[in-house]
């Protein structure tokens, strides 16, 4: 058994006693006189768990609980005691305690309590390692995807989630640009401070700067009380500003001076007031093309655009449809009260061809729609909204390729698609695709899609 073990208690003989007979059935264990030194030997080895008598000379059991759960909240805490009585236990338990046992200690109920300590840790870390090993492989911070165009945008999330640049991201409604927002935020040196949002799309333009900046009590026509904006709840935190596209450009001049002075000023207000705001801003609109029409200053634009990400469309990410309805069906399924057992290949098949123009927005809001709709328990054909189902026949008797596509670039991607399609089993694309296993490899290996 892999657990550190450290006993705690002023008298020596009964700490000793203690040790030996955990180290007879396999646990590594040292002891302590004083429960002064156990912040101290915390900090310097791995302590998995403390077995400490409640009541000594320097320091009691549940000041040692304390300042254990305060420096080192992993580490489980058994207390001995000859004093027991039930409102004790009952106080040590809402502190932290994993269990609480009598003096004189029987050695087979210690065991045992340390065992069942020691397999709840090695579970809450197997768990920990395998969301660890499925996030570097499926995503990132909650966000979900395992094809090219995904794995480049966690890579670089991972490069400047510590930093406190400014962020542009880039995508079709329904990408999820907000998600990567978040995922930013809580992932970087802020993420114990505000996370703000504003979507300036949903604003009219007369009220929009004071949700940005505020305003003091009298400074228009119902301003009844003195009001912060988003910058100053945002403070020493990140506001996230959605599409920023349709933000007016008298706004858009304020927003500027702000970004570059490090101030607000409330509206009716000439005081300034300092901030520190990490800005994430979004849209779905080419900025470039609203900069040369004259609709977005170009000095505003290259200061959002420090870092700029942008999100494909579901449509550009074939490889992660399945992926994304498999994660859905099991979040939702929960949330509805249903019980989804499965969803038909037939289905998978018919939300694998549509083109999804709502990206991963829209397949989310479908999969909820099929299982609230759904009687047995497998989602198939019939649970399908009819726009999707419709819009998929049809979609069947167009070209499956655009004209001018090479041989070459066609079997490209017909390969990744299947591969896609039947979640990346080799052997049941190479009989799809009518062509020997050891063909494929060599084709994919041309491709470089392994």
């Amino acid at each position: 058994m892999d657990a550190n073990i450290l006993i705690i208690d002023d008298e020596k003989g009964q700490a000793e006693a203690i040790a030996e007979s955990l180290r007879n059935v396999g646990y590594t264990c040292s002891t302590a006189e004083s429960g002064n030194k156990v912040v101290d030997i915390i900090r310097r080895d791995r302590i998995d768990v403390v077995v400490t008598d409640l009541v000594m000379h320097d320091m009691d059991g549940m000041k040692i609980l304390k300042e254990i759960k305060e420096k080192s909240p992993d580490t489980e805490v058994i207390l001995i005691t000859g004093h027991g009585t039930v409102e004790t236990a009952v106080i040590s338990m809402q502190k932290g305690a994993a269990t609480y046992l009598l003096k004189p200690v029987n050695i087979n109920l210690l065991r045992a309590a340390v065992a069942k300590v020691v397999e709840k840790q090695d579970i809450v870390r197997s768990n920990i390692e395998l969301h660890k090993q499925l996030e570097e492989k499926f995503g990132f911070a909650g966000i979900i995807g395992n094809s090219q165009p995904m794995h480049r945008i966690f890579n670089i999330l991972k490069q400047i989630a510590s930093t406190t640049a400014t962020v542009l991201v880039m995508g079709e409604s329904g990408t999820g640009k907000e998600l990567i927002a978040r995922a930013i935020h809580y992932n970087g040196p802020r993420k114990n401070n505000p996370f703000v949002e504003l979507n300036s799309a949903a604003i009219s333009e007369t009220l929009l700067e004071s949700e940005l900046f505020g305003h003091e009590k009298g400074a228009f026509t119902g301003a009844l009380y003195q009001r912060k904006g988003k910058f100053e709840y945002a403070n020493n935190g990140t506001l996230f500003l959605d599409e920023i596209g349709d933000m007016p450009l008298t706004t858009q001049a304020k927003l500027l001076r702000l970004i570059e002075d490090g101030k607000i000023v409330r509206i009716g207000s000439n005081e300034p007031v300092k901030i520190d705001v990490r800005i994430i801003a979004a849209t779905n609109k080419d900025l470039g093309a609203l900069v040369e029409e004259g609709k977005f200053r170009e000095d505003l634009y290259f200061r959002f655009n420090v870092i700029c990400l942008r999100l494909p469309p579901l449509r550009e990410r074939l490889e992660d449809i399945f992926l994304l309805m498999d994660t859905f069906i099991k979040e939702l399924s929960k949330k509805n009260s249903k019980k989804i057992k499965d969803i038909t290949p037939e289905a998978r098949k018919i939300l694998f061809r549509y083109s999804w123009p709502g990206n991963v927005r829209e397949l989310k809001n479908c999969i909820e729609s099929m299982i609230v709709f759904d009687q047995n328990g497998v989602l198939d054909i019939d649970d399908i909204p009819e726009h999707i189902y419709k819009s998929n026949r049809t979609a069947l008797t167009g070209p499956v390729f655009p004209v001018g596509i090479t041989l070459e670039e066609m079997e490209k991607e017909l390969m990744r698609n299947t591969l896609a399609y039947v979640g990346g089993n080799r052997g049941e694309t190479a009989r799809i695709l009518g062509i020997g296993e050891r063909t494929l490899y060599r084709k994919l290996e041309k491709y470089n899609l392994k």
